[in-house]
C-alpha cells in the first residue's frame, strides 16, 4: 500500500477504533448508571437496546445515502454528530434521558464501519484491498477488545460519566484530524437514484445467488463469533474471580490476534485462495472456542483461546469483505452496508441465543456448541463462498482516489 493509503486506512482506522469500543463500554459500567439514575441494573439493560436498534437499521440507510451524496461527507457529518452525542450522554440523569442520547449515538455510529469500508473499496485496488481491509478491521476491533478494560478503568478513577466525556474528546480529536485528512480525496460524483427506490440495490445484492451465500455466510459467522465474544468476560469471571481490569487485559487478546491477522491475512489469501483464508479462519476460530471449552481452569489456554479468536474472526471475516466488495462496483456504501448489518444482526441473535443456551447448560458449553457450528460453517463456506464465480461481470475501477 501506498503512504497515502495507509494514512487513510489509519484515520478511518482510529474513527472505527471509537465507534468499536463504544458499542461494549455501556456493559461493565451498567450497574454504576443503574445505580446512579435510581433503576435495577436489569432495567438499564434498556440502554443497550436503546444504542443497538438505530445502529442496526441506519447500517441501511447510509449506505445508498453515501453512495448518492458521497462517502466523505456522510462519513465526516455522522462521526461528528457521533462525538457531539456521547458527550450528551454524560448529561443524562434519568434512565429514559440517557436511553435517548445513546439511541443518539447509535443513530450517528452506525455510518462509521460500513462506509470506512466502502472508501476502502473504491480508494484501493483490488490487488491491494484485503491488506487494507484487514489492516482497518485489526484497528476498529482492538478499539472493541479494549472497550471493557478502558471503560472500567475511566470508571474506577472517575465515574461512568467520565467514560463517555473521555470518550468525547477522543472522538472530537479524531473528527478534526478525518476532516483534515480526508481532504486529500478526490471528491466524489453523486449519483443520485433515478430510476426507482434507494434501496433498490439491496435487493439486486440478495438476488444473486454467490452474493446471497456471501452475505449468509458472514450472518452466521456474526451469531457465532460475536455471540462467543460477547460471554468471554463472564467465563473469566466465573473461572478466575478476575477484577475488570485484569479482563479487560486478558481480552485485550482478541484484538491483537485481529491485529495481526489484519496484517497477514492477504498474505494468507494469497497463497490459500480467498475460500481458503476463509475456512482457515473459521476453523481457527472453532479451535478457539475449544481450547476455551477444554481449558477448564487454566488461564493461559483460556488467553491463548482469546486470541486465537480474535486470529481466526478476522482472518475470515476481512476476506469475507474483500469478497463482498467485488458485487456491486458502483454502490460501495451499499454493499459494505448490507456487510456489517448481516454482522451485527448475527451478533445480536448470537448474543441472545448464547445467553439462553447458557442458562439452560452452562458458558462453558456455549463454547462447545458455537465451536461446533464455527466447524460446520467452515466446511459450509467452502463450498458456498466460490470466489471464482462471485465477482460482479461489473468492471472493478476504483471511483476516488487518494492523493499521493
Amino acid at each position: 500500500m501506498t503512504t497515502a493509503t495507509r494514512r487513510l486506512v489509519f484515520l478511518l482506522g482510529l474513527a472505527g477504533f471509537m465507534v468499536m469500543a463504544d458499542n461494549w463500554v455501556v456493559s461493565p459500567i451498567l450497574p454504576a448508571i443503574s445505580k446512579s439514575v435510581g433503576v435495577t441494573a436489569e432495567a438499564a439493560g434498556l440502554l443497550i437496546a436503546a444504542y443497538m436498534l438505530p445502529f442496526g437499521v441506519f447500517q441501511l440507510v447510509y449506505g445508498p445515502l453515501a453512495d448518492r451524496f458521497g462517502k466523505t461527507r456522510v462519513i465526516l457529518v455522522t462521526f461528528t454528530g457521533f462525538a457531539l452525542t456521547t458527550a450528551l450522554c454524560a448529561l443524562g440523569n434519568t434512565l429514559t434521558g440517557v436511553a435517548a442520547f445513546r439511541a443518539l449515538t447509535g443513530l450517528f455510529a452506525a455510518a462509521t464501519m460500513p462506509i470506512s469500508l466502502a472508501l476502502i473499496a473504491d480508494a484501493v485496488p483490488m490487488e491491494n484491498r484485503q491488506q487494507a481491509v484487514g489492516s482497518f478491521m485489526g484497528i476498529a476491533f482492538l478499539g472493541q477488545a479494549l472497550s471493557m478494560g478502558i471503560g472500567g478503568a475511566i470508571a474506577y478513577y472517575l465515574d461512568w460519566r467520565g467514560v463517555f466525556i473521555v470518550y468525547a474528546v477522543a472522538s472530537a480529536v479524531i473528527a478534526v484530524a478525518l476532516w483534515r485528512g480526508l481532504r486529500g480525496l478526490e471528491p466524489e460524483t453523486a449519483r443520485p437514484e433515478r430510476d426507482g427506490s434507494a434501496f433498490k440495490p439491496y435487493l439486486s445484492l440478495l438476488g444473486h445467488g454467490p452474493s446471497l451465500r456471501t452475505y449468509s455466510v458472514i450472518l452466521i459467522e456474526g451469531m457465532l463469533l460475536l455471540g462467543s465474544f460477547g460471554y468471554l468476560g463472564a467465563v473469566l469471571a466465573q473461572r478466575f474471580s478476575l477484577s475488570l481490569l485484569a479482563i479487560g487485559g486478558v481480552m485485550t487478546g482478541f484484538g491483537i490476534g485481529a491485529v495481526i491477522a489484519g496484517r497477514t491475512s492477504a498474505k494468507v489469501a494469497a497463497r490459500l485462495g480467498r475460500t481458503g483464508a476463509i475456512t482457515l479462519g473459521l476453523l481457527v476460530a472453532a479451535l478457539a472456542d475449544g481450547l476455551i471449552f477444554f481449558s477448564g481452569n487454566a488461564l493461559v489456554l483460556t488467553s491463548l483461546g482469546v486470541l486465537l479468536l480474535g486470529l481466526g474472526f478476522m482472518t475470515a471475516h476481512s476476506t469475507l469483505i474483500t469478497v463482498a466488495t467485488q458485487f456491486a462496483a458502483k454502490a460501495q456504501g451499499t454493499a459494505m452496508s448490507l456487510v456489517t448489518f448481516a454482522f451485527m444482526v448475527g451478533g445480536a441473535v448470537g448474543t441472545q441465543l448464547g445467553g439462553r443456551i447458557a442458562i439452560a447448560t452452562s458458558l462453558t458449553s456455549l463454547y462447545a456448541i458455537y465451536g461446533s457450528g464455527l466447524l460446520v460453517l467452515a466446511v459450509v463456506a467452502f463450498f458456498a463462498v466460490n470466489v471464482a464465480r462471485s465477482a460482479s461481470p461489473e468492471p472493478m475501477e476504483p471511483v476516488i482516489h487518494v492523493a499521493g
